[in-house]
């Protein structure tokens, strides 16, 4: 399967076109470590807004054999890892004053393998909308512009601004 065809891309492209702004894909904190001290990948970054989003394949939340069996360099199991490390998300994005926002599989249209159908774009958007609190007021939503990059912002729903060296 090609990068393309990943779900994860399909849906942090979608979650991309809602916000009106490209994420950093694969982002990496300083401050969010695996066990052999390296630094730990989130699906992706805004660093505007201070989000994070994750998507969760069936392995996040179900044992899938041939992903979970092979033991990881801290002596657990990949599955097992992966738990630690979702958990290790949770607990220390939101301590650095980040958003971590989860997308699971199961919110989104899946075929017999838990494989995402993408049939219905406008319903996965509104997923993505629901998921994000985008139609909440006071929500920060933004458009980029093609040429130039820019993003504008809804009056009164900008973000807050952040410092460089925040993240």
């Amino acid at each position: 399967m090609s990068k393309l065809e990943k779900d994860e891309n399909y849906i942090i492209d979608l979650v991309d076109e809602v916000l009106g702004v490209e994420g950093s894909r694969q982002h990496r904190f300083a401050f969010l470590l695996g066990d052999t001290g390296r630094t730990l990948p989130v699906d992706a970054f805004y660093q505007d807004l201070g989000w994070v989003i994750e998507y969760h394949e069936r392995q996040h939340t179900e044992s899938v054999s041939i992903m979970n069996r092979r033991m990881t360099v801290s002596g657990v199991t990949r599955g097992e890892q992966r738990r630690i490390y979702d958990q290790r998300r949770r607990e220390v994005l939101p301590d650095q004053g980040i958003r971590l926002v989860v997308l699971d599989y199961s919110l989104f249209a899946c075929n017999g393998r838990k494989r995402l159908t993408r049939a219905d774009r406008a319903a996965d958007i509104a997923v993505v909308r629901k998921a994000l609190g985008i139609d909440l007021p006071g929500m920060p939503v933004g458009t980029r512009d093609p040429v130039t990059g820019v993003v504008t912002w809804i009056p009164g729903k900008e973000p807050k601004p952040r410092e460089q060296g925040d993240y």
